[in-house]
């Protein structure tokens, strides 16, 4: 064979590239679904997770100072020392000394005292209304 030959037949046919992108295309449509699904898992688990943290604090803040962080105060007075915290003794949360938000980029939700408890802190989910299901579940310290 003369080199123009060997030269002519190299590379993919088309027909062999469009088989090669359609089975690409196939296992992503089967992979990428999984995957987001992992993920909507994880934040959920990263949230709850996250509310046994802050609830773990606030039951330390109960025990320095004699009581929850009334609704007024929130969350803040784990990081920062209120006017009436005469026995306060924090900060109660140690990662960058501030109030950690949801996966989803949003405040927690704190009411003390609380219709669940001495507290109820809450995420609304991805969706940050009250309700839903899967990803847009509300996920709360009282269930």
């Amino acid at each position: 064979m003369t080199r123009q030959k060997l030269a002519l037949q190299r590379g993919f046919t088309l027909l062999e590239l469009l088989v090669v992108l359609s089975i690409i295309a196939l296992l992503a449509g089967v992979v990428v679904p999984k995957t987001i699904e992992y993920l909507d898992d994880s934040k959920i688990k990263t949230t709850r997770l996250q509310i046994e943290e802050l609830s773990a604090a606030l039951d330390m803040y109960k025990l320095d100072v004699g009581s929850y962080p009334n609704s007024a105060q929130g969350l803040n007075a784990l990081v920062e020392k209120p006017n009436d915290g005469k026995r306060w003794n924090g900060p109660y949360i140690r990662k960058n000394k501030k109030i950690p938000t949801d996966p989803w980029e949003q405040d927690y939700f704190y009411v003390s005292p609380g219709e669940h408890g001495k507290f109820d802190l809450y995420s609304f989910g991805a969706d940050q209304q009250e309700g839903g299901e899967g990803n847009n579940q509300d996920i709360n310290s009282w269930e």
